[in-house]
């Protein structure tokens, strides 16, 4: 059978647009259908934007800190409304160089909304960037979903009243108090956000410590730093009603406390964005919670159809969509000659001021292979010996006790994941403890630690699931 197109991928976030060129450049025939935002999620509601925010909130803090330096600099009147105007600015203009990008590689492009009409038939009708765009129908060999996530709101009385991350990127003021809900990424980001330009912040979360899956060591100094930052946390709690009151909300809590707000933002999961791509035309599994299901390679149970990023809700994050969509593309065009990708030791960071990375396995991961060595250490970094603020750099090496390799590596500070994609590198090598003790350091950094951790803080023993 002859189709349209030799690959049809649905939706240009990060890793559509990288499937997409690649293919393209193999010399296929690619389009790519696109609903609400060229670039997606992370250019457009995600990691850019919230990047962008999170650097307008430190100025605060680098005018304060300037005086343990000599100056005289005084915090002025933060302008919300300018640096969102600024924000779009930028980010249209990556809008447009994910355009320029894809047409320059000569794929197709349809703006709209796409949807399944069996195996190898896509249906484009009209959508938030086409509202009124005729129904247009193609024909592909393979078709990729990559669709992304979306917020999650959960179902309590007044939650009509909350915003989620896609809102709060276009305020029209910022609020003077806000409650955030959730331990997360984007929950600890938008706290130290809204805190920083001057908001009174409340945090609340389920767990006792922020950040779930990421090493304890490294959570209990965030929890430090969050409260240092003079963010109310709210641990071990979960809202049960949301209460308005006039302009103002009141949030009650299952413990039966309450937090008096002008702004409740929830930041408390996203799940597969797979509505309306009516999946069952073609016969494509997906879970109870959207999910859809695919093997190692990305392809669905239906062969030909493919789903990347975190539609698929493995690890969801850009440079892995990006990675897979690479991958893929590679696979399908290039002849047999795919890109090898280390997607276990994916490095993270999370962008809370100190920020905070991490790579490879935590202390209890690794400890589940067999005993490990611990390296911790923790100290007050250079600039704020002078500043006087009361912030600790905190750094842990993780090495397996058999082999000496270096397993994980985690840090909470500054410039922690400038620091931490080059630690990915010889993570995922598999260097051992005694190369990077054989690593001269640069002085005077705080990166210079990592490999001036001579003495062994603990040992940790194999332990059991």
């Amino acid at each position: 059978m002859t189709y349209d197109f030799d690959l049809f991928v649905i939706g240009a976030g990060s890793g559509g647009v990288r499937c997409a060129r690649i293919a393209a450049a193999h010399g296929a025939r690619v389009a790519v259908a696109e609903n609400r935002h060229w670039g997606g999620t992370c250019v457009n509601l995600g990691c850019v934007p919230k990047k962008l925010m999170v650097q307008a909130a430190e100025y605060g803090d680098l005018a304060r800190d300037s005086h343990g330096f000599g100056w005289d600099t005084r915090p002025g009147h933060h302008d919300w409304v300018a640096l969102i105007a600024a924000k779009d600015h930028e980010i249209a203009r990556l809008n447009g160089i994910y355009v320029s990008m894809l047409e320059k590689s000569g794929v197709t492009l349809f703006t709209g909304t796409a949807r399944f009409e069996d195996a190898h038939t896509i249906a484009i009708g009209p959508g938030d960037l086409a509202p009124d765009a005729p129904v247009r129908r193609v024909t592909a060999a393979r078709i990729v979903v990559a669709t992304g996530s979306r917020p999650d709101l959960p179902d309590i009385p007044g939650i009509a009243h909350a915003i989620s991350s896609d809102e709060a990127f276009h305020l029209k003021a910022r609020p003077k108090r806000v409650c955030m809900v959730g331990g997360g990424y984007i929950g600890v980001e938008f706290a130290g956000i809204f805190q920083g330009l001057g908001s009174e912040v409340d945090l609340v979360y389920r767990q006792h410590l922020p950040l779930r899956g990421f090493d304890h060591d490294l959570r209990t100094a965030l929890h430090e730093a969050i409260a240092g930052r003079e963010i109310r946390q709210h641990a071990g709690r979960t809202p049960v009603a949301i209460h308005t009151h006039g302009g103002h909300y009141t949030v009650e809590l299952d413990d039966g406390a309450t937090i008096e707000t002008d702004c409740v933002f929830f930041a408390t999961g996203r799940s597969p964005n797979v509505g309306g791509l009516c999946l069952n035309h073609a016969g494509v599994a997906v879970t109870a919670g959207g999910r859809i299901v695919v093997d190692p390679v990305g392809e669905t149970n239906v062969p030909g159809i493919f789903a990347i990023g975190d539609v698929t809700n493995r690890v969801n994050l850009t440079p892995v969509a990006i990675a897979e969509g690479h991958s893929l593309a590679d696979r399908l065009f290039g002849q047999g000659h795919a890109r090898e990708w280390s997607l276990a030791t994916t490095p993270k960071a999370v962008f809370f001021s100190p920020p905070l990375a991490s790579v490879g396995l935590t202390e209890a991961e690794a400890a589940r292979d067999g005993a490990v060595d611990i390296y911790l250490a923790r100290f007050t970094p250079m600039r704020h010996t002078l500043t006087g603020r009361a912030r600790k750099t905190v750094m842990k090496l993780v090495v397996d006790q058999a082999s000496q390799k270096v397993v994980g590596a985690h840090m909470l500070g500054d410039d922690a994941p400038e620091m931490m994609q080059g630690l990915a590198i010889a993570v995922t090598a598999g260097l051992t403890k005694h190369d990077f003790d054989r690593t001269v350091g640069i002085h005077p950094t705080s990166a210079e630690e990592f490999v001036t951790m001579r003495t062994r803080t603990r040992v940790t023993q194999r332990t059991s699931d």
